[in-house]
């Protein structure tokens, strides 16, 4: 059974219609499969791969789904088949349904008026955003502050949702969200019970916290996942030019999962990326280059460089996007999150 958000209920009466659309999940559980004809057995396998909903089984390969364990490739082609029963508009759909369909897209406020507009409103669900920049340049400290903006209510700029968060670094410092929760007029306790929070320790864990954190979507609802970073632990268990290839190709099936699970649940995909120097020349101080290739660069839907500016000045720009025009917006980083700048 999913379960909404904890909200009181006067909070609740105090939605609009648009805001009520908004949140009510848009996906089909997988045990509506029973309905199709699916037994309850290979539901749970299904299940237990991941795979927890309708629109995820028509995501996946006949490949993959013949990879779990006990489905053989006879079942695979009657769950395909009942699955596009009970989605048929899981395929070619009008203009005008697409665009119907993106209505459904929320901004979360990032904290910063300036970096907001740069974002057109914030960051956006459905979609991948991922930040790049040296250190210091309020990579993390943005990670810290959309946990408590991810929550607020649609009218406040939040989403209404938990978060779920994927700490590869360990640079999660959970003292500091009562302290942003305040600013925004939150309860610290409730916000920090709405962080789902893992340490990963190898891209193979990271891999499967993915797909644990696609399950749990499934029953609750959130609005935001968040990865710091995303490619730390694929820089450590790949090495040299030898691993490359099968760096680069499990990375891309990871990113292709984060692609699905933003799709299929709604929510905002919020990933940190390490950048590497660039060494094509010796004349010129050039910008810093994201780690992750031509893989990342085609997975994330918004991309952002983040660098230092004067004193605590950090500038924000849009390193490339699909809607979004190339320019920039400062913040500044303070005890309550990312601010906009003060002088």
């Amino acid at each position: 059974m999913f379960k909404l958000f904890l909200m009181s209920t006067s909070r609740i009466s105090a939605l609009s219609n648009e805001e009520i659309e908004a949140i009510e999940p848009s996906f089909d559980s997988i045990e509506k499969l029973q309905q199709a004809g699916i037994n309850i057995a290979d539901i749970k396998k299904l299940k237990e791969a991941g795979i927890c909903t309708v629109g995820a089984v028509l995501m996946e390969t006949k490949k993959h789904l013949a990879n779990v364990k006990g489905i053989s490739d006879a079942k695979v082609d009657k769950l395909i088949a009942a699955a596009q029963s009970l989605r048929p508009n899981f395929a070619f759909i009008s203009g005008s349904s697409c665009l119907q369909q993106r209505s459904k897209v929320i901004r979360i406020t990032t904290g910063s008026n300036e970096l907001n507009k740069l974002l057109g409103g914030g960051i956006e669900t459905m979609s991948i955003t991922e930040v790049f920049g040296e250190f210091r340049t309020g990579k993390t400290q943005l990670c810290h502050t959309l946990c408590v903006t991810s929550q607020l209510p649609l009218s406040k700029g939040g989403g209404y949702g938990k978060v779920c968060l994927i700490d590869t670094e360990g640079t999660f410092r959970p003292e500091r969200i009562p302290v942003i929760a305040q600013r925004f007029g939150l309860d610290g306790e409730d916000v920090l019970n709405n962080i789902l929070y893992a340490r990963a320790f190898t891209h193979e864990q990271q891999m499967q916290l993915i797909l644990t954190a696609a399950a749990q979507m499934a029953e609750e609802q959130y609005r935001l996942l968040i990865i710091d970073s995303v490619t730390a632990l694929f820089r450590v268990d790949f090495s040299g030019r030898g691993e490359l290839a099968e760096r680069q190709q499990t990375l891309g099936q990871m990113m292709a999962s984060l692609t699905k699970i933003a799709s299929e649940f709604n929510i905002a995909v919020f990933i940190t990326n390490q950048v590497m120097a660039n060494p094509d020349s010796t004349m010129f101080v050039q910008a810093p280059k994201p780690i992750g290739g031509h893989i990342l660069a085609h997975a994330s839907t918004t991309r952002l460089y983040l660098r230092k500016g004067k004193g605590n000045e950090r500038v924000a720009k849009i390193y490339d996007s699909p809607s979004l025009p190339e320019a920039e917006a400062s913040y500044e980083l303070s005890d309550t999150g990312i601010i906009d700048t003060t002088t």
